[in-house]
């Protein structure tokens, strides 16, 4: 099949025998050319299918109107809600999305940040891969002046922007809430590197809550995944109910997890929320669908997406480059449901 071949301005010179520099200039609605011309280029250029090459402008003067996005995955509910609100503020100020997939591989999203580079993005939005412990591959655009901020997983002691939510207080309370339903045997999943720090606060509200309670930490009750995933969390479920006796309560710091657990409780004859309770972290749709319905802890992807954005477009639109600086979202809430009823 022969490859369709695209119309430029030097197709719609040739059609109406004028200069392409008269066919650009009509094509911006220039000053120095006549009404007559303009409305005449226009028509003709619609005529021939003309679009014009965003991309191709953009590389001539080094700015692509495109924003970069670069996160473990794309099937996760919270990141397709982050990516939502990245590109409900994208649109609104006519930037473009580019979305690129590390699947939680450090190599990937090397290769990944390496790509959005090499296509010239504007500014960068990344939340890291779980197996991320080196951030040296972001140096090329903090190098050269191309907005970057880290969202959700973001990386100690990088001096950029990041947009988090307090993981330390929800954490804090989810364990709360499982106290308060009369758990004393609390498990608790852990996950990630020391470096993307989301996990670690999230185990440490854990850990706090516990003590504040007089509830002693049992380091047996702590499970380390190497993923958030819904096989890592069987696998985590099923070594915590070999324990004699089994835990009362679990907090799960992804929804995902606490489905997991849920469903090898049912499995194993255990039933929850009767013997076994268990908090979740989210609010993702199958939290609600799943029976019982999981308590959850809410997490404002959008709105973390949409300030994102507006971060790097704010950078972009500013002569001077504002100081590095993190927003924290504090309105993380508990969702109470069936998975914790006493």
């Amino acid at each position: 099949m022969e490859e369709n071949k695209y119309v430029t301005i030097y197709d719609i010179a040739e059609r109406l025998n004028l200069a392409t520099s008269t066919i650009s200039r009509a094509l911006k609605d220039h000053h120095t050319i006549s009404d007559k011309t303009i409305k005449k280029v226009k028509k003709t250029a619609e005529e021939m299918g003309f679009v014009p090459n965003t991309l191709a402008a953009g590389l001539r003067g080094n700015k692509t109107r495109t924003i970069g996005v670069l996160i473990p995955t794309v099937t996760q509910p919270f990141l397709s809600s982050l990516i939502s609100g990245i590109e409900i503020a994208a649109q609104k100020s006519d930037y473009t999305v580019i979305i690129m997939q590390s699947h939680d591989s450090y190599e990937e999203e090397v290769n990944m940040a390496k790509s959005l580079y090499s296509n010239r993005v504007s500014g960068v939005i990344c939340s890291l891969a779980m197996e991320t412990s080196d951030t040296a591959h972001f140096h090329q655009f903090s190098n050269n002046n191309i907005p970057l901020v880290f969202v959700d997983r973001v990386p100690k002691g990088y001096n950029t922007f990041r947009v988090v939510i307090d993981n330390y207080t929800a954490g804090y309370k989810a364990t709360k809430h499982l106290i308060e339903q009369g758990c004393i045997r609390i498990a608790h999943f852990s996950a990630g590197s020391e470096l993307g720090n989301l996990y670690n606060e999230r185990k440490r509200g854990y850990i706090e809550a516990l003590k504040d309670h007089n509830i002693e930490v049992d380091e047996e009750l702590i499970i380390n995944l190497n993923s958030v995933t819904y096989e890592d969390g069987v696998k985590g479920s099923n070594a915590l109910f070999d324990l004699k006796p089994i835990p009362d309560g679990l907090f799960a710091p992804g929804d995902i997890l606490a489905v997991s657990a849920v469903q090898t409780a049912k499995k194993r004859g255990i039933r929850v929320p009767e013997d076994f309770k268990v908090i979740g972290f989210n609010n993702d749709p199958i939290s609600q669908i799943i029976d019982p319905n999981i308590s959850t802890i809410t997490h404002p992807a959008e709105k973390m997406g949409k300030a994102a954005a507006e971060i790097i477009i704010k950078n972009l639109k500013s002569s001077k480059n504002d100081d590095a600086k993190e927003i924290t979202f504090l309105n993380t809430e508990v969702l109470a449901r069936e998975s914790t009823q006493k």
